[in-house]
């Protein structure tokens, strides 16, 4: 099947179960095709749960969801030695980790210790225990769940720990039309039990490939690398984008010319992705935080402000 045709597929097989929010699930699609993970930040009850169940039920990936609480442990998440009376040796069992699509519900619920074991495997598609190394199984991809409204009890992710986050975005409140459909929908059961997969994860992983090759002209590159640098240069950040930050805007805007089925970036690639995959990376100062100054307003300001690079002939 071709590779435009099994992204819109599994975008609107997704669209079954979550209505009226195809702009934050092509975002969650780039991501997913470009190699990253998504970090989802909305009040409750708005579907982060069941839109990532159905990510996994559309490209047929084991899933699992891990909910993060105070008392979570780093072995709860990434496995266990337990002795076995049988062999009269220890034998590592995996924890929920080692599955593909994983769901980290309330990622800022637990300790700073907890999320740390999320590092390595994050980054390097690998865990490591008891001086052995596993490699989990592609295609790997964490989308954790955050709270923005319930401050208590949660201890705020670390700069290490979001900048592992290729993209971060919210899903918002339907509109009325579609919450209308919604209610029609889920009156007579929950369309999510019967959702039927139209991808397979050697789908998944033959479009990181494409991904990786679709052309980025060195002006494009240039304006990438301008976008950042201005986050480090601005009078209201404290902290601008890391490098890392400047490959995710690379990967993520070959992954949006993959799915609107076309073989190189334009400019439009970057600006429509950068606030997604910049807003969390960067901190303002704390004098401009307070005068309610938000991470987004400075990115805006930074986006108009550079020039877009005109780019004669793609090949």
């Amino acid at each position: 099947m071709e590779k435009y045709q099994i992204i819109q597929n599994i975008i609107e097989n997704i669209e079954r179960v979550i209505y009226g929010k195809r702009g934050a699930i092509e975002k969650i699609i780039i991501t997913l095709i470009s190699g990253g993970h998504v970090l989802i930040e909305d009040v409750p009850g708005l579907g982060k749960t069941t839109l990532v169940h159905a990510l996994a039920k559309s490209i047929n990936c084991d899933f699992k969801r891990i909910q993060f609480t105070p008392d979570l442990l780093p072995s709860d998440i990434t496995g266990i030695s337990v002795y076995n009376p049988n062999t009269m040796n220890f034998e590592f069992k995996f924890g929920p980790i080692m599955s593909q699509i994983i769901l980290a519900d309330e990622i800022n619920r637990t300790s700073p210790k907890t999320q740390s074991s999320l590092l390595e495997v994050m980054e390097e598609r690998q865990i490591t225990a008891d001086g052995n190394t596993y490699k989990v199984k592609e295609p790997f991809m964490v989308l954790a769940t955050q709270n923005p409204i319930e401050y208590e009890g949660t201890f705020p992710l670390p700069e290490a720990q979001l900048d592992r986050f290729m993209m971060k975005i919210s899903l918002g409140y339907p509109d009325e039309e579609y919450e209308l459909f919604m209610l029609k929908r889920f009156k007579e059961g929950n369309p999510l039990i019967d959702l039927k997969p139209v991808a397979e994860a050697e789908d998944i992983n033959a479009l990181r490939g494409y991904t990786k090759k679709i052309y980025v002209d060195e002006k494009i590159e240039r304006y990438i690398i301008s976008i950042i640098k201005a986050t480090r240069e601005r009078e209201e950040i404290l902290l601008g984008a890391s490098p890392r930050a400047s490959i995710n805007l690379l990967r993520c805007s070959q992954g949006r010319a993959l799915l609107f089925n076309r073989d190189y970036v334009i400019p439009d690639d970057v600006k429509s992705i950068a606030y997604s995959v910049l807003s969390h990376r960067i901190i303002l100062k704390p004098e401009y935080r307070l005068k309610g100054m938000k991470s987004e307003e400075v990115l805006e300001n930074i986006i108009s402000s550079v020039s877009v690079p005109g780019v004669a002939k793609y090949v």
